[in-house]
This record gives structure tokens, sequence and C-alpha cells, in this order.
């Protein structure tokens, strides 16, 4: 699959996810305003925030698929990268939003109306939250997209916090309404850790962590007629996207066309075993 075809893939999965996300939404937010359960509103905000942050993650493979330029030699898929910190700041917000509704109902409580459809309203999005997340998360480590990975983590949460939802529903039954501000409080801790998990993981290609394992690439260039040796590997980019930069030692005897040829076999043997590998600089030493 070539880079348009991925992230035309990339773009359908998250324009379905947004569908899903938007009505599962609604559905929270209309029932839970009508029962006056701010847990199960918080919930439905959480969801709409999903939405959102397909959003963004549209804008983000729009960026992404432009192709390499004079001002963006390496290409520009580092901008689904960089918009997946989108999706954590807007779950920041939200978590901000109901940490605040949270306290305004532990000041002012309300007793909310639970009765069998709030169940039902939250047992059916929180099982098409469930289908939503192994869906999109299949789909990002298959096409290795960040947006889907983080969106599906987006979705995790809600998963959880729907969980959270039912319980305190369950609480509010028995006779324990406070519990209701304080599911929400959980709740927004619940996206904090999440927004935060996006924020690890993107920070490892914008900050240049290694790829991979300096192991595989000695062997690979090991294989190569003429190679005496191979270090100072140097790996970074994206899990699609892979740059290597490595000193490789040569007979000091050899001819440059000759040493050009092996640079070049090397680039080669590396692309043909690991895909993901795009960019391959090789400097060439002499053995001693």
């Amino acid at each position: 699959m070539d880079s348009e075809q991925r992230y035309g893939h990339v773009r359908r999965i998250l324009l379905l996810v947004l569908m899903l996300n938007w009505l599962v939404a609604a559905a929270k937010i209309i029932f839970g305003l009508m029962t006056k359960c701010s847990s199960m509103t918080a919930d439905g905000f959480h969801s709409f925030s999903d939405g959102a942050s397909n959003i963004i993650g549209l804008a983000g493979i729009f960026l992404a698929c432009q192709p390499k330029d004079k001002n963006h030699p390496y290409g520009h898929k580092k901008y689904e990268t960089l918009f997946s910190l989108g999706i954590a700041a807007s779950l920041f917000i939200v978590c901000f939003e109901l940490i605040k509704e949270a306290v305004r109902r532990l000041h002012n409580p309300v007793i909310p109306d639970i009765g069998f459809l709030s169940f039902a309203v939250m047992l059916v999005t929180l099982g098409i939250n469930i289908i939503v997340m192994n869906f999109e998360r299949r789909k990002g480590r298959a096409l290795k997209s960040d947006i889907l990975i983080s969106d599906s983590l987006h979705t995790r949460a809600d998963i959880l916090t729907s969980i959270s939802v039912i319980f305190a529903l369950l609480a509010i039954k028995l006779g324990f309404p406070l519990l209701d501000p304080v599911v929400t409080f959980l709740i927004a801790l619940f996206i904090a850790y999440a927004a935060i998990d996006i924020i690890r993981g993107s920070s490892r290609v914008l900050c240049d962590t290694i790829v991979m394992d300096e192991t595989k690439i000695i062997d690979i260039v090991l294989t190569v007629k003429g190679v005496k040796a191979c270090h100072k590997i140097r790996t970074r980019g994206r899990p699609d996207d892979i740059h290597v930069d490595l000193h490789v030692q040569v007979n000091p005897d050899m001819h440059m066309d000759q040493a050009h040829k092996i640079s070049y076999a090397i680039e080669e043997a590396l692309k043909k075993e690991v895909p993901e590998i795009t960019d391959v600089v090789v400097h060439m030493e002499p053995a001693t």
C-alpha cells in the first residue's frame, strides 16, 4: 500500500468513527440532561470530544499526505504525529471542564432521575465504543498511524468513563447521589491519563527517540559483500517512516566506485528487509 492509499484509508476510518462518536455523544448528553445525571452528561461531552479529535485527525492527515517539497525534503508525515498532540490538548480541556462541574455539583447537589432507559443508553453506547476502539486500534497498528492509535486511546478513555458512569447510576439508584459528582471527577482523571499517554507516544517521534534495535540493522548490513563492520547507528522517525544513519567500514584499498556500490547495496538491503525504512545515509570508513 503506497502513502496515498494509506492516508485515504486512514481518512475513511476517521470519518466513520466521527459519525459513530457523535451518535454516542448525542444519546448520552440528551439522556443525561433529561435525567439531571452529571456523570452521564459529562461522559456525553467526553464522547463529543472524541468527535472533535476525529476532526483534528482529519486535518493532520490532510497535511501529512502532502508530497515532499523544497522546504520539507523529508516529507510532511510528522504532521500526523504533531496533530495527535492536538487530540491530547482537547482531552485536557474536557478534563478541566469536568472537574469544574464535579466541584459545582458537590457544593450544589442535584438528585438525578435514574430509570431503566438510562442504563440501556449507557450499555448500548458502551458496546459501540468497544467495537470502535478495537477496530481503530487494529487499523492504527496495521497502517502505523499515530492519529488512529491516539484516537483509539481517546475512545478507550471513553469506555473506562462509561463503565464508571454505570457504577455511578447503580450508586444513585441505591440512594447515594453524591457519588455522581465523585464519579465525574474520576472520569476527568481517566481523560487526563489518556492525554498524557498520547503526549508520551508523540514525543518519542518528535524528539527523535530511537526507532529500531541496532542489532537488526547490523545483521542486515553485514550480509552485504565487502562490509567489514558497522557502527554508530542512529534511527529516528515514525514507525512507517524510519530514517537510518550509520557508519560502515570497508577495505581501505577499495576504489571509490566500489565503495559507492556497496553503499547502494546496503540501502537496498535495509529497505527490502524493513519496508518502513525510507531514508538511509551511509558513511564509509576504512577498516583498521
